[in-house]
């Protein structure tokens, strides 16, 4: 469970490349009841048009004003807003409790997003931030990139994040709380989160880089002393098959997280099909 600090808050939403998020305030009888914060977020297509996203990642209600419709009551004001200001697209990841309020405000749901996974016999007692011997170290994408420059980033396969020097800054190193790590080798390259889940030591593989044969997966394995790595990326990308070289397997009807759309303009994607989104965990994860 991440900290809710000041520093995630501007992380988040002041000094995100994409822009500064969309942040709406309810007042009543007064009083704050209600905040709304979505994160500006940019994706490509394969062809290279550029789709300029919200992502509702932060809201909060105060309870002496719950069961008056504030969350809906924003979020509407929010999607009007964004229509007004030229966005094409918000999506995000609901959890259980909101999803079906998104849903009944016309929503629609993309798909899951499942989980591959890769068990380790190791089991040492070591925390899973000492992701020792070098070269590890924490995400720099200056001093990081094998073989030349893995974040010159590959031709999109679907919407997708471009992978730029000042998103991969922001989005690995500049994270407030959060550890990611690299791991390098061989022409490949792995950001990696150390976590905590259910009482076991687990290593989040957020992107992969590189010639994709999966060498980079299997040497986050050896030194990450925990009980398994973790993973999502789409279908069909070199990501993913470079993870299942590397001995991760899809964990059949299991999901990490369900992506909903809200198109606000005629796009040139089918957005609900999760096939036409180039995406990872590094995506989705921690926002």
């Amino acid at each position: 469970m991440l900290k809710r600090t000041p520093e995630l808050w501007r992380w988040k939403h002041v000094e995100n490349p994409f822009g500064r998020s969309l942040a709406l305030v309810a007042e009543a009888d007064g009083r704050i009841a209600g905040v709304r914060a979505l994160l500006r977020w940019d994706l490509a297509t394969r062809s290279g048009d550029l789709i300029r996203c919200l992502r509702p990642v932060d809201t909060a209600t105060d309870p002496d004003f719950g069961r008056r419709g504030i969350f809906r009551s924003l979020t509407e004001a929010a999607v009007g807003m964004a229509t007004d200001s030229g966005i094409d697209l918000i999506f995000n990841t609901p959890n259980k409790a909101s999803g079906p309020g998104y849903i009944k405000m016309g929503w629609e749901e993309v798909g899951p997003i499942g989980v591959m996974i890769r068990p380790l016999l190791s089991r040492s007692r070591k925390a899973p931030e000492s992701l020792a011997p070098d070269p590890v170290a924490f995400f720099d994408p200056d001093s990081t990139a094998p073989a030349g420059d893995p974040i010159a980033d590959r031709r999109p396969l679907g919407l997708r994040t471009q992978r730029t020097p000042e998103y991969m800054r922001w989005r690995f190193a500049g994270h407030p709380t959060a550890r990611y790590r690299s791991i390098t080798g061989d022409g490949e390259a792995a950001i990696v989160r150390p976590n905590h889940r259910s009482g076991r030591k687990e290593v989040v593989v957020s992107e992969l880089f590189g010639d994709g044969r999966g060498s980079i997966v299997r040497r986050a394995g050896r030194i990450s002393h925990a009980s398994y790595l973790a993973a999502w990326f789409s279908s069909g990308t070199p990501e993913r098959k470079a993870a299942i070289r590397g001995g991760m397997i899809p964990i059949p009807g299991v999901s990490a997280l369900t992506l909903v759309a809200n198109p606000l303009r005629a796009l040139p994607v089918d957005v609900f099909t999760l096939s036409e989104w180039d995406i990872s965990l590094g995506d989705l994860e921690l926002l």
